[in-house]
């Protein structure tokens, strides 16, 4: 807690502290009471001379910490007292204080430092030319709704300090995730293809030896095809890493099935994701696409999302049976990447082939989870 509120982050600080001036202009209430304090120019000087280490101490404040903060508080609240007994307007100078002590402390230091701060109003009433407990009472009031606002404002700040933090740990989370299937995918390429590549050289070399130049020539052709063919697949799977979106890759997907003769139907709105869940979910229907277009017969091919408040269901079906479903790289590939959004994954073989991914609605969780935080807070 302590640590919380003593680190605000640096973009909200700079604005902040930019805009502390706008909140002097409730020092306009100190000024009232020397408008009638006539022929007093004694008190009205002290008054003044009063206010420069006192808006000292209020920009002191702004820049500081919990850790730093009972300083400027402290020339705060003794230009306060010092003040009292020459202006009644010192109210307006309790109430600054009041609200740095619940912006910067926590909420059991904040009501003891309250409760010694009415007190203190009571005690510098008797000082005051003012009739009865009219500046006790009004004081107290006015310090204490100010200082409510900096408990407020104490409690916003925490609350954005801790999205702020969860959106960098998903998006680090993300990169890294992103990362590791970067380098899965270049060695499953570059292995196979590296493997095809030497052999390829080794046999032609061999046949050069043996005065086989045809042969060998059509051996470095097809070395040379693998190359090509290895260059685009990194540049792929690369690319992938800032894909452009489900919505952006959904149309382009389903053309590659079209030119095919295939029909593609997709059903339902795409649903709302993270970006680490829309990028894995853009990468396993490019896999089941890709799929459908080397190895199915089906001529037609249905994409069925549906948006529930808990789940997210995908159901990918082609109008074709498959005999056997060997879970090589690219099923294992898409079952990784769904355990990565704490998902699930089915299908069937017959009477058609059908795929059904299930993954939990985690911007409505996290919208109902923020939802409670602003509740309790």
């Amino acid at each position: 807690m302590h640590d919380a509120i003593s680190n605000h982050q640096d973009g909200e600080k700079s604005y902040e502290q930019k805009t502390a001036w706008v909140y002097l202009l409730n020092l306009g209430f100190y000024f009232i009471p020397l408008f009638f304090m006539q022929d007093q120019w004694l008190k009205i000087t002290i008054a003044l001379v009063l206010l420069i280490p006192f808006i000292w101490g209020y920009f002191w404040a702004y820049s500081s910490n919990a850790d730093n903060a009972i300083y400027p508080i402290s020339l705060m609240l003794a230009c306060a007292i010092i003040g009292t007994p020459f202006t009644s307007g010192t109210i307006s100078l309790f109430s600054f204080v009041c609200f740095f002590i619940g912006f910067f402390y926590p909420l059991k230091n904040t009501i003891i430092s309250f409760i010694c701060i009415c007190i203190l109003l009571f005690a510098l009433n008797s000082v005051v030319d003012t009739v009865g407990y009219y500046f006790a009472f009004y004081g107290i009031g006015i310090s204490l709704g100010v200082g409510v606002f900096g408990i407020i404002e104490q409690n916003r700040q925490r609350i954005i300090r801790q999205q702020k933090r969860s959106q960098d740990e998903i998006t680090n989370l993300a990169t890294a995730l992103e990362r590791e299937r970067i380098a899965r995918d270049l060695h499953d390429i570059m292995g196979h293809n590296l493997s095809s590549i030497a052999l390829k050289a080794e046999l032609a070399s061999k046949l050069l030896v043996a005065n086989q130049a045809e042969q060998a020539q059509i051996q470095l052709n097809q070395l040379s095809d693998i190359a090509r063919e290895s260059l685009s697949q990194i540049r792929q799977t690369v690319s992938n890493f800032k894909h452009k979106g489900l919505n952006a890759c959904l149309p382009a997907l389903s053309q590659s099935l079209r030119d095919k003769g295939m029909e593609v139907i997709i059903e339902g709105e795409t649903p709302l994701l993270t970006e680490l869940a829309e990028s894995q979910l853009t990468l396993i229907l490019t896999e089941l696409f890709n799929n459908c277009l080397k190895h199915s017969a089906a001529d037609r091919v249905r994409l069925t999302f549906s948006d529930e408040p808990t789940q997210i269901s995908i159901n990918f079906t082609q109008n074709t049976r498959v005999i056997n479903v060997t879970e090589g790289n690219g099923l294992k590939g898409i079952r990784e990447r769904i355990a990565l959004l704490s998902g699930s994954i089915k299908y069937q073989c017959s009477p058609q082939f059908s795929l059904t991914i299930d993954l939990p609605n985690q911007l409505n969780q996290l919208n109902q989870l923020n939802q409670l935080n602003q509740q309790d807070g």
